[in-house]
Order: structure tokens, then C-alpha cells, then sequence
């Protein structure tokens, strides 16, 4: 097989690195650093294979890119890309599924807890040194437990949430889904219903969506709105589906009791964004799938993913595959 040009626009594990190298003609340039933007540009017109992560390769960057066959995304969110743009042109989009389910519905009901228990509130109590009594009721959290959960979204995250609630702390699990999913060990515990009525029923609501023209901005003033007063908010898929100030204004009104982020319109989420100090609040800085285990596996598959396309064999993981 002919040596083909790899571009890496984000950093791999030195083996991985050695591994396509041995293959392939490899270029390291990380778009995100100004120093490295120069080298990222210059090595596309030669490219035939990207692969890295966090970084919007637009339709309109891509036009640099004439010898493109393959981007393989680390990361299983494909929002980065121009789709239609890569099917007309024919070039290979793959991504990282599955290897990442568990360790992001780890955080999600890590999150559900945080919110419910208010349990980074009161961590910072203890370390300003302002624990000088037994709290009160008005520190109080809320059970966890024996609340129904509604799921935005059942695909393998969502089921997997669903697993951790209703089988470890005994929740009703209400969903909305285009499809009717069947889950063998969660048979008679789960509730397809339409997405107004898992706004109404559920105490606690989470997003487990992926970002389409369809979902962008989904959840707004109307959608809070049909919330339970005193629901609680999570969203660890995608900022984008939902409207910032919808939210603020539902927390404000006292609509949610509370909300648990993982992920924001814009990333990292600004200085100024009400998000960030809100008392009703409790962000995390996108960190759904970021553990060592699960990232090291996410660049192994999409390692796996880059060299089987430039071999012309079928990737693992293709999210759009020319065959």
C-alpha cells in the first residue's frame, strides 16, 4: 500500500502517533494554537486523511483540502463537520460510538446527583470554612431516588443513563425517541411518550440528543415552560439544543429548581455568561467522556478508523462511508 498524508489536528498518544507514522506521511498541527495554525493550513492541500477533534472543519476550510479521503473524528458528535458538504465530495467521515457510553452516562447521573443534592454547593462551604453549624433546611437538597426521570434521546447514552436510574435507584424513566427502543433489562420500567409529556411528567429532564438542524435550539421558553416547578435540568449532549436565555429565565422564575451543564452554547463558556456563577447552576467543563480509559480507547478506535479507510477497507466506526 502507498504511503499516503495524514494531517493530526490533535494531539494522539506517542504509540498511536508511531503507528499511523509507520504507514503514513504524518503532519502534527493543532488548528487551536496560533503558532500551529500556519502548519495546519499548509498541510491541507496535501492531506488524505484528518483526524483529531474540537475543531470545525467547515465546508468552506475543506475547499483547501482537494486530495481529501477520510476525516476520522475522536469523538462521536459530529457537529464539527459539514456532512451534505462531505457526501457531495465524497469523502469518509468516521467517528468514536460506544466506546464512550458508559463513561458519558457516568457523568450524567453524576451531574442528576450534583443538582439533587446540591453537592458542589455545599463541597464549597466546607472549603471557604463557612460550615460552622448543621446546615438547615435551607441547604437542604432532594432524593434522587424513587424520582421519575425523563430522557430527550434513547440511543446508547440515553439507555445507558436509563440503566444506572432505573435499575440502581429504583426511578421511573419516561423518553422520548423518534423509535420505539426495546431494552431488554429495562423491559416494563421504561415509558416512550411524546416529548411534551416527558417535560410534564419528569422531576428531572436530561438531554441525550445529538445536534441536527432539527434539534438545535430545542429546548427554549415553551419547552421550560411544561416543566414540573421545582424540575431539575441537565443537559450533557450539546449546548446548542438549548436556548441559553430560556434557561436563565425559567431558573429565575423559579420554574427549575435547578440545572446541572456539561456543555454550553459557546466552549469554554465565557467570563461573563450568567451560566458560570448562577446559584442555580452547577457547570462542568465538557467532561462527559474524559476519563483516561475512555479517551485513550476513543483515539485507539479512531486510529483504527483513519488507517482502515486509507487501506480502502470499511472503518469500524463510519459515520459516512463512500460504499
Amino acid at each position: 500500500m502507498s504511503r499516503k498524508n495524514v494531517l493530526v489536528f490533535r494531539a494522539l498518544p506517542p504509540d498511536l502517533l508511531e503507528r499511523i507514522a509507520a504507514r503514513h506521511e504524518v503532519t502534527v498541527a493543532d488548528p487551536r494554537r496560533e503558532e500551529e495554525l500556519p502548519r495546519f493550513l499548509e498541510a491541507l492541500p496535501r492531506a488524505q486523511g484528518l483526524i483529531g477533534s474540537s475543531f470545525p472543519l467547515t465546508a468552506e476550510l475543506l475547499e483547501r483540502a482537494p486530495a481529501l479521503e477520510v476525516i476520522s473524528s475522536i469523538s462521536v458528535g459530529v457537529d464539527n463537520y459539514d456532512v451534505e458538504d462531505l457526501r457531495r465530495r465524497g469523502i469518509g467521515l468516521c467517528h468514536t460510538p460506544g466506546v464512550l457510553t458508559e463513561t458519558t452516562a457516568d457523568t450524567l447521573f453524576a451531574l442528576i446527583l450534583c443538582a439533587s443534592r446540591r453537592l458542589v454547593e455545599l463541597s464549597t462551604l466546607v472549603r471557604e470554612g463557612r460550615w460552622t453549624r448543621n446546615i438547615g433546611e435551607e441547604l437542604f437538597g432532594w432524593d434522587v431516588h424513587g424520582k421519575t426521570l425523563g430522557i430527550l434521546g434513547f440511543g446508547r447514552i440515553g439507555q445507558a443513563l436509563a440503566r444506572r436510574a432505573a435499575l440502581g435507584f429504583e426511578m421511573p424513566i419516561v423518553y422520548h425517541d423518534p423509535f420505539e427502543v426495546q431494552v431488554p433489562a429495562l423491559a416494563g420500567l421504561v415509558t416512550r411518550l411524546p416529548m411534551d409529556e416527558v417535560l410534564r411528567q419528569a422531576d428531572i429532564v436530561a438531554l441525550t440528543l445529538p445536534l441536527t438542524e432539527t434539534t438545535r435550539g430545542l429546548m427554549g421558553a415553551r419547552e421550560f415552560g411544561l416543566m414540573k416547578p421545582g424540575a431539575i435540568f441537565v443537559n450533557g449532549a450539546r449546548g446548542a439544543l438549548v436556548q441559553e436565555d430560556a434557561l436563565l429565565a425559567a431558573l429565575d422564575q423559579g420554574t427549575l429548581r435547578a440545572a446541572a451543564l456539561d456543555v454550553f452554547g459557546k466552549e469554554p463558556l465565557p467570563l461573563e455568561s450568567p451560566l458560570r456563577t448562577h446559584p442555580r447552576v452547577t457547570p462542568l467543563p465538557h467532561i462527559g467522556s474524559a476519563t483516561h480509559e475512555t479517551r485513550r480507547a476513543m483515539a485507539e478506535r479512531a486510529t483504527e478508523n483513519l488507517l482502515a479507510a486509507l487501506a480502502g477497507e470499511d472503518p469500524p466506526s463510519a459515520y459516512l462511508w463512500r460504499r
